[in-house]
This record gives structure tokens, sequence and C-alpha cells, in this order.
């Protein structure tokens, strides 16, 4: 009998572990991940304990070490704050962590990896007027790689959420990779949450039963999941609560009355984002910094929860956050839907099997 091919990647800069979970749904082996920040990588172990997770500055850690020989794949996302179009304070060459593309480079370039996975902001393609991607691309293209990249969006492959991602994939075999295409209808917010318990401003409570038979996408979710856990919410003041009243499915900080929002000093600096309440029958918007922008929850008065703002970016509900719930939210906002990540690495696993 022929032996089943065993894919082994690396996941750098992992964060919470959204591209590892879609690369484990896909079919592939992560014996290492790397991800500085402690409460990310606590998240990580607990939910891959099979995988070992180091905790240093990736600047401190030489490839060769690893236990790993000739990886089928090197895949992560450098820290993204200085590409991001939403981020105009620190969107300057100047951020260190525009720099961690180099990081990520010097891996491939030690390890050889057959594939590359890079994901990123949109926001990359403009920055610097473009030539940050190119030098990028250069950068793999000299070391033997042939790459393709562009941006994907998470609504199309069966993630309840309307966000972009940039996606660069190459391999040093020559082979061309075309990107997966929609592959399913889109889901809505409710579809995705709608069975999740109803729950009160600042409620923390880890297991609570679900409230409603479960669509085809929150039971693919649930999966063996007795009840619905980490139904952790933001307590708001009285004054946010009050603004939330005001605003209809789809409506946003315009909706509130003047009277209400004397403490904003210029609200020409608040975008469309900011307390957005989410529309029950359509996908969601960018959930990546949910808690600071007040989003809302479509029906109830309350920023969303850990558990709803996990389904929305399509993480199951046996997926288990650790640190503050500040962290926790931090770690969702900042994940790759793994729906989507298993899309890709499957479509990369299948162009390499049909070489």
């Amino acid at each position: 009998m022929k032996k089943k091919k065993e894919y082994i990647g690396i996941d750098i800069f992992s964060g919470a572990g959204g591209l590892s979970l879609g690369a484990i749904w896909a079919g592939i082996k992560i014996p290492y991940a790397i991800e500085k920040d402690l409460s990310a990588a606590q998240t990580y172990k607990t939910n891959h304990p099979d995988t070992n997770v180091l905790t240093q500055d990736i600047r401190e850690i030489d490839p060769l070490t690893l236990d790993v020989k000739e990886p089928f794949i090197v895949f992560g996302g450098p820290p993204c704050q200085g590409f991001s179009l939403s981020n105009t304070q620190t969107r300057t060459l100047e951020n260190d962590n525009n720099s961690l593309f180099k990081e990520f480079i010097r891996f491939v370039d030690l390890l050889q990896p057959k594939w590359f996975l890079f994901e990123n902001v949109e926001g990359i393609l403009s920055f610097n007027k473009g030539e940050t991607v190119k030098q990028i691309q250069k950068c793999f293209e000299d070391i033997g790689y042939k790459i393709v990249f562009d941006v994907l969006t998470a609504s199309n492959f069966g993630v309840p959420q309307n966000r972009n991602r940039f996606i660069m994939v190459g391999n040093r075999c020559g082979i061309d990779f075309c990107f997966p295409t929609r592959k399913r209808k889109s889901v809505s917010v409710w579809e995705a949450i709608g069975d999740l318990p109803e729950l009160e401003n600042g409620q923390m409570a880890d297991e609570l039963p679900y409230s409603a038979e479960p669509s085809p996408y929150a039971k693919r979710m649930r999966g063996k999941s007795k009840f619905a856990t980490q139904n952790f919410v933001s307590r708001n003041q009285e004054y946010v609560l009050e603004r939330y009243k005001y605003i209809k499915p789809g409506q946003n900080w315009q909706a509130i009355p003047e009277h209400l929002m004397t403490n904003y000093k210029n609200k020409n600096n608040c975008h469309s984002g900011i307390y957005r309440r989410l529309e029950p029958d359509k996908p969601s918007i960018v959930i990546s910094n949910y808690r600071k922008n007040m989003l809302i929850h479509p029906f109830q008065n309350r920023g969303l929860s850990v558990r709803e703002a996990a389904r929305l970016q399509s993480f199951p509900d046996d997926f288990i956050f650790e640190g503050t719930i500040m962290y926790k939210q931090q770690q969702i906002g900042n994940a790759v839907p793994p729906l989507m990540a298993k899309a890709i690495f499957k479509q990369i696993i299948k162009t390499d099997a049909g070489k």
C-alpha cells in the first residue's frame, strides 16, 4: 500500500492560530509555531497541544535549529499595524513592525520549504505607493520562488464576514498557482450566531445552553460541543448603552442624537465602523477591533460576545481563547478566518499533487 504523503508546515507570527487551524483542517501537520505575544501563544498551546510553540522574539530564532527537514510549507502573517488602512498614525516606513516581513523571508530562505503562504492586510498593496509589495515579491523571487498574490474576501469561503486579506503564495518548483474561487453562498450574521444565548451587557458566562436550533453553519461550528462557551461581553457605560438604542441594523454613530455625542470634539474622525449595528441577514463587517469600535449585536443593546465574534471569524465552539477579555478580543480580531485559510491550503495541496 502506498504511504500517504505527510504535509509538514511551520506557522510563524502565528497569533492564536487561525491559519494553523485552517492548515490542520486541510491535512497539514504543524510541529512548530512562533508567537511572541504570551496570551496568543497560550491560546495556540491550548488548542494545538501537539505543536511546540516558541515565544521568543523571532529575530532571535535560528530556523535551522528547528527539528524539521524540508517542510512542505512555511506560513504566517507578520504584524500588520503599520500597513493597515485604518491606522493612519503609524502607517509609516519607520514603524518597526513593517520590517518584520524580512524575518519571514529569512525563515523561507533558510528552511527552503516547497511552498510558503504570506498573509497581511489589504492595505499593504498601497503602502509606500506599492513599493513594499514589489520589494517583498523581489526578495522571494531572488531566493528562487515563483510568486502570485491577490486580495481574497472571507465571505466567499463560507465565513460570515466581509473581510479582505492580502495573500501571497510562492513555490520553488515553478508551479503555476491559482487561488481558489468562491465556493459557496454567503453566510449571514444571524445564521452564524442566532443559536447563541441571549446575553446582557458585561455578562461573563463560561457555559450556557444554546438558545435555538442551529443553521447548517452554526451546526458546523458547534461540532460536538454541548454548550456555548466563552459568552463574555465587555461592560459598557450606561451612556454607551443609551446610544445603542437609537441605532438600527446597518446604521452607525450617525444615527445617535447629537445631545448624546457631546463628548466627541470632532466627529469627522469617526469612521463608518464605529457604533455599527450588524445586519442580521448579511455577512458581518470586519470585526478586527470590535470592542473599540463598539460593534453592536443585531438585536440586543450590547457589544458582541467572545463566542459571537469567534463564530463570525469561523472559529469552532471548542476553540478556547486565553488571557483577559481584552486579549481574547484582540486575538479574535487579528486572526485569519480558519475557513478561508483551509480553502487556500487545500488549493495549494491540490496544485502540488497535480503538478
